[in-house]
Protein backbone atom coordinates (compact mmCIF):
# COMPACT_ATOMS: atom_id res chain seq x y z
CA UNK A 1 0.00 0.00 0.00
CA UNK A 2 1.29 3.35 -0.93
CA UNK A 3 0.08 6.24 1.85
CA UNK A 4 -0.93 9.43 -0.12
CA UNK A 5 -0.98 12.39 1.38
CA UNK A 6 -4.77 13.80 2.87
CA UNK A 7 -5.72 16.75 0.01
CA UNK A 8 -6.68 18.70 3.43
CA UNK A 9 -3.48 18.61 4.81
CA UNK A 10 -1.39 19.07 1.77
CA UNK A 11 -3.40 22.74 1.69
CA UNK A 12 -2.51 23.19 5.31
CA UNK A 13 1.00 22.90 5.07
CA UNK A 14 0.96 24.75 1.74
CA UNK A 15 -0.78 27.44 3.58
CA UNK A 16 1.78 27.50 6.15
CA UNK A 17 5.02 27.67 4.02
CA UNK A 18 3.13 30.84 1.67
CA UNK A 19 2.64 32.48 5.53
CA UNK A 20 6.14 31.63 6.95
CA UNK A 21 7.55 33.38 3.61
CA UNK A 22 5.19 36.52 3.46
CA UNK A 23 5.77 37.04 7.17
CA UNK A 24 9.68 36.43 6.99
CA UNK A 25 10.49 38.97 4.47
CA UNK A 26 7.81 41.76 6.30
CA UNK A 27 10.08 41.39 9.22
CA UNK A 28 13.34 41.21 7.57
CA UNK A 29 12.50 44.67 5.89
CA UNK A 30 11.28 46.28 8.78
CA UNK A 31 13.99 45.04 11.07
CA UNK A 32 16.24 46.32 8.56
CA UNK A 33 14.64 49.76 9.01
CA UNK A 34 14.50 49.42 12.60
CA UNK A 35 18.59 48.28 12.94
CA UNK A 36 19.74 51.61 10.60
CA UNK A 37 17.75 54.14 12.46
CA UNK A 38 18.60 52.66 15.93
CA UNK A 39 22.35 50.65 15.37
CA UNK A 40 21.02 48.47 18.64
CA UNK A 41 22.99 45.18 18.28
CA UNK A 42 20.15 43.40 19.82
CA UNK A 43 17.77 44.65 16.88
CA UNK A 44 20.89 43.45 14.28
CA UNK A 45 20.90 39.65 15.83
CA UNK A 46 17.20 39.86 15.61
CA UNK A 47 17.31 41.27 12.18
CA UNK A 48 19.74 38.21 11.05
CA UNK A 49 17.44 35.56 12.80
CA UNK A 50 14.67 37.19 10.79
CA UNK A 51 17.37 36.74 7.29
CA UNK A 52 17.54 33.11 8.47
CA UNK A 53 14.15 32.48 8.61
CA UNK A 54 13.86 34.19 5.04
CA UNK A 55 16.10 31.93 3.23
CA UNK A 56 15.30 29.17 6.03
CA UNK A 57 11.50 29.34 4.76
CA UNK A 58 12.09 29.75 1.32
CA UNK A 59 13.97 26.25 1.32
CA UNK A 60 10.71 25.05 3.56
CA UNK A 61 8.43 25.74 0.58
CA UNK A 62 10.56 24.05 -2.22
CA UNK A 63 11.59 20.93 0.22
CA UNK A 64 7.67 20.22 1.06
CA UNK A 65 7.14 20.34 -2.46
CA UNK A 66 9.10 17.94 -3.29
CA UNK A 67 8.47 15.75 -0.56
CA UNK A 68 4.85 16.14 -1.13
CA UNK A 69 5.78 14.58 -4.39
CA UNK A 70 3.73 10.77 -4.07
CA UNK A 71 5.99 7.37 -4.28
CA UNK A 72 7.03 6.36 -7.40
CA UNK A 73 8.81 2.79 -8.41
CA UNK A 74 12.22 4.70 -7.01
CA UNK A 75 10.95 6.09 -3.92
CA UNK A 76 8.16 3.92 -2.84
CA UNK A 77 8.26 4.91 0.58
CA UNK A 78 7.38 8.61 -0.42
CA UNK A 79 9.92 11.12 -0.50
CA UNK A 80 9.00 12.50 3.09
CA UNK A 81 12.62 12.52 4.16
CA UNK A 82 13.22 15.41 2.00
CA UNK A 83 12.02 17.21 4.94
CA UNK A 84 13.85 15.94 7.43
CA UNK A 85 17.06 17.25 4.83
CA UNK A 86 15.46 20.43 4.71
CA UNK A 87 15.26 20.87 8.41
CA UNK A 88 19.12 19.81 8.82
CA UNK A 89 20.20 22.51 6.70
CA UNK A 90 17.94 24.90 8.45
CA UNK A 91 19.75 24.27 11.96
CA UNK A 92 23.17 25.08 10.11
CA UNK A 93 21.40 28.57 8.43
CA UNK A 94 20.46 29.04 12.47
CA UNK A 95 23.59 28.32 14.06
CA UNK A 96 25.55 30.32 11.89
CA UNK A 97 23.44 33.37 12.45
CA UNK A 98 24.07 32.96 16.53
CA UNK A 99 27.65 32.72 16.00
CA UNK A 100 27.81 36.20 14.12
CA UNK A 101 25.35 37.35 16.62
CA UNK A 102 27.69 36.37 19.81
CA UNK A 103 31.03 37.57 17.82
CA UNK A 104 28.89 41.19 17.15
CA UNK A 105 27.51 41.21 21.00
CA UNK A 106 31.25 40.57 22.35
CA UNK A 107 32.30 43.43 20.13
CA UNK A 108 29.96 45.83 21.79
CA UNK A 109 30.80 44.80 24.83
CA UNK A 110 34.56 46.14 24.08
CA UNK A 111 33.02 48.97 22.63
CA UNK A 112 29.84 50.12 24.12
CA UNK A 113 27.55 52.74 22.03
CA UNK A 114 24.12 54.42 22.94
CA UNK A 115 21.12 52.73 21.23
CA UNK A 116 19.36 55.57 19.24
CA UNK A 117 15.63 56.21 18.40
CA UNK A 118 14.20 53.85 20.57
CA UNK A 119 10.97 54.25 20.30
CA UNK A 120 11.08 53.25 16.49
CA UNK A 121 12.40 50.50 17.49
CA UNK A 122 10.36 49.62 20.08
CA UNK A 123 7.20 49.64 17.22
CA UNK A 124 8.87 47.70 14.99
CA UNK A 125 9.85 44.96 17.60
CA UNK A 126 6.30 45.19 19.15
CA UNK A 127 4.69 44.71 15.19
CA UNK A 128 7.37 41.96 15.11
CA UNK A 129 5.27 40.21 17.98
CA UNK A 130 2.15 40.43 17.06
CA UNK A 131 2.95 38.72 13.31
CA UNK A 132 4.84 36.10 14.63
CA UNK A 133 2.78 34.99 17.46
CA UNK A 134 -0.34 34.84 14.82
CA UNK A 135 1.97 32.72 12.91
CA UNK A 136 3.28 30.39 15.24
CA UNK A 137 -0.58 29.98 16.62
CA UNK A 138 -1.81 28.97 12.96
CA UNK A 139 1.45 26.84 12.55
CA UNK A 140 0.58 24.59 15.94
CA UNK A 141 -2.70 24.29 13.90
CA UNK A 142 -1.00 23.00 11.08
CA UNK A 143 1.30 20.63 13.10
CA UNK A 144 -1.70 19.37 14.99
CA UNK A 145 -3.05 18.43 11.42
CA UNK A 146 -0.20 17.11 9.74
CA UNK A 147 2.76 16.24 11.82
CA UNK A 148 4.88 18.15 9.46
CA UNK A 149 8.63 18.08 10.53
CA UNK A 150 9.27 21.17 8.16
CA UNK A 151 6.49 23.41 9.42
CA UNK A 152 7.77 21.86 13.58
CA UNK A 153 10.91 22.65 12.84
CA UNK A 154 9.29 26.63 11.17
CA UNK A 155 7.41 26.96 14.09
CA UNK A 156 10.06 25.75 16.77
CA UNK A 157 12.73 28.74 15.60
CA UNK A 158 9.48 31.76 14.65
CA UNK A 159 8.47 30.25 18.64
CA UNK A 160 11.82 30.95 19.68
CA UNK A 161 11.58 34.39 17.75
CA UNK A 162 9.06 35.85 20.57
CA UNK A 163 11.22 35.38 23.23
CA UNK A 164 13.77 36.79 21.48
CA UNK A 165 11.63 39.99 20.34
CA UNK A 166 10.91 40.12 24.14
CA UNK A 167 14.70 40.10 25.16
CA UNK A 168 15.06 42.88 22.28
CA UNK A 169 12.73 45.09 23.85
CA UNK A 170 14.15 44.86 27.61
CA UNK A 171 17.88 45.73 25.68
CA UNK A 172 16.13 48.99 24.32
CA UNK A 173 14.21 50.33 27.31
CA UNK A 174 17.33 49.85 29.70
CA UNK A 175 20.08 50.68 27.86
CA UNK A 176 17.96 53.85 26.55
CA UNK A 177 16.37 55.04 29.88
CA UNK A 178 18.64 53.71 32.40
CA UNK A 179 22.28 54.44 30.78
CA UNK A 180 22.93 50.71 30.72
CA UNK A 181 24.97 50.25 27.59
CA UNK A 182 25.82 46.53 28.77
CA UNK A 183 22.52 45.64 28.18
CA UNK A 184 22.41 45.80 24.30
CA UNK A 185 25.21 43.38 24.05
CA UNK A 186 24.11 41.40 26.65
CA UNK A 187 20.85 40.68 25.22
CA UNK A 188 22.46 40.06 21.95
CA UNK A 189 24.66 37.10 24.34
CA UNK A 190 21.52 35.47 25.18
CA UNK A 191 19.63 35.83 22.00
CA UNK A 192 22.65 34.29 20.32
CA UNK A 193 22.21 31.21 23.00
CA UNK A 194 18.54 30.54 22.21
CA UNK A 195 19.29 30.77 18.74
CA UNK A 196 21.93 28.17 18.99
CA UNK A 197 19.66 26.21 21.18
CA UNK A 198 16.76 26.29 19.02
CA UNK A 199 19.25 25.31 16.04
CA UNK A 200 19.95 22.30 18.06
CA UNK A 201 16.84 21.36 18.63
CA UNK A 202 16.10 21.20 14.54
CA UNK A 203 18.98 19.06 13.87
CA UNK A 204 18.07 16.31 16.19
CA UNK A 205 14.59 16.01 15.52
CA UNK A 206 15.36 15.84 12.03
CA UNK A 207 18.19 13.50 12.72
CA UNK A 208 16.10 10.90 14.34
CA UNK A 209 13.73 10.85 11.14
CA UNK A 210 16.73 10.30 9.11
CA UNK A 211 17.85 7.54 11.22
CA UNK A 212 14.92 5.77 11.30
CA UNK A 213 13.90 6.33 14.78
CA UNK A 214 10.67 4.55 16.93
CA UNK A 215 7.33 7.04 16.83
CA UNK A 216 7.60 8.34 20.61
CA UNK A 217 6.37 5.74 23.88
CA UNK A 218 2.95 7.11 23.80
CA UNK A 219 2.61 6.50 20.35
CA UNK A 220 3.61 2.73 20.97
CA UNK A 221 1.25 2.70 23.65
CA UNK A 222 -1.41 3.63 21.69
CA UNK A 223 -0.89 0.93 19.25
CA UNK A 224 -0.71 -1.58 21.92
CA UNK A 225 -3.77 -0.59 23.16
CA UNK A 226 -5.81 -0.78 19.95
CA UNK A 227 -4.37 -3.91 19.01
CA UNK A 228 -5.27 -5.78 22.35
CA UNK A 229 -8.73 -4.36 22.20
CA UNK A 230 -9.90 -6.52 19.29
CA UNK A 231 -11.59 -9.41 21.22
CA UNK A 232 -9.91 -12.28 19.01
CA UNK A 233 -6.38 -10.62 19.19
CA UNK A 234 -4.42 -12.36 21.49
CA UNK A 235 -1.35 -10.62 21.70
CA UNK A 236 1.23 -8.73 18.95
CA UNK A 237 5.16 -8.80 18.81
CA UNK A 238 7.72 -7.75 16.54
CA UNK A 239 6.00 -3.68 16.66
CA UNK A 240 8.22 -1.40 14.46
CA UNK A 241 7.43 1.95 13.89
CA UNK A 242 8.76 4.76 11.99
CA UNK A 243 7.78 8.16 10.56
CA UNK A 244 9.19 10.14 6.75
CA UNK A 245 7.68 13.73 6.73
CA UNK A 246 4.06 13.75 7.47
CA UNK A 247 3.73 9.91 6.87
CA UNK A 248 4.09 7.35 9.26
CA UNK A 249 4.79 3.51 9.16
CA UNK A 250 3.62 0.87 11.46
CA UNK A 251 4.43 -2.58 11.14
CA UNK A 252 3.22 -5.60 13.40
CA UNK A 253 2.66 -9.73 14.02
CA UNK A 254 -0.52 -10.12 15.01
CA UNK A 255 -1.08 -13.40 17.05
CA UNK A 256 -4.55 -15.25 16.66
CA UNK A 257 -6.32 -18.73 17.40
CA UNK A 258 -4.23 -20.78 14.83
CA UNK A 259 -7.19 -22.75 13.64
CA UNK A 260 -9.12 -19.99 12.55
CA UNK A 261 -9.51 -19.88 9.03
CA UNK A 262 -7.36 -17.71 6.19
CA UNK A 263 -10.34 -15.17 5.67
CA UNK A 264 -11.16 -14.90 9.24
CA UNK A 265 -7.67 -13.97 10.04
CA UNK A 266 -7.15 -11.49 7.52
CA UNK A 267 -10.45 -9.86 8.02
CA UNK A 268 -9.45 -9.14 12.07
CA UNK A 269 -6.16 -7.90 10.97
CA UNK A 270 -8.15 -5.46 8.37
CA UNK A 271 -10.36 -4.39 11.32
CA UNK A 272 -7.59 -3.69 13.62
CA UNK A 273 -5.79 -1.69 10.72
CA UNK A 274 -8.98 -0.02 10.07
CA UNK A 275 -8.42 1.06 13.42
CA UNK A 276 -5.58 2.21 14.11
CA UNK A 277 -5.77 4.45 10.39
CA UNK A 278 -8.81 6.40 12.59
CA UNK A 279 -6.14 6.66 14.89
CA UNK A 280 -3.03 7.69 13.13
CA UNK A 281 -3.95 9.08 10.00
CA UNK A 282 -1.70 9.41 6.86
CA UNK A 283 0.26 5.81 8.45
CA UNK A 284 1.13 2.27 6.02
CA UNK A 285 0.02 0.06 8.15
CA UNK A 286 1.31 -3.61 7.33
CA UNK A 287 0.02 -6.33 9.58
CA UNK A 288 1.56 -10.15 9.10
CA UNK A 289 -0.79 -12.95 10.88
CA UNK A 290 0.50 -15.46 12.94
CA UNK A 291 -1.12 -18.07 14.56
CA UNK A 292 -0.50 -17.43 18.76
CA UNK A 293 0.62 -21.28 19.31
CA UNK A 294 3.67 -20.35 17.92
CA UNK A 295 5.46 -17.29 20.20
CA UNK A 296 8.28 -15.34 18.50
Amino acid sequence: MVTKSDPHSVKLMKRSTYASVAVALFLLILKGSAWIVTDSVSIQASLLDSLVDTLASVVNFFALRHALVPADNEHRFGHGKIEAVAAQFQSIFIAGTALWVIFEAFHRFIQPEPVRETPFGLIVIIITIVLTLVLVIYQKHVITKTNSTIIKADHLHFKGDLFLNFAVIASLVMSSQMGWLFMDPLCGFLIGGYIMYTSWCIAKESFHILIDRELPDEDREKISEIVLKHNQVQGFHDLKTRSSGPHRFIQLHLEMDGKMTLDGAHYIADEVTFELEKAFPQTEILIHQDPCEVRH
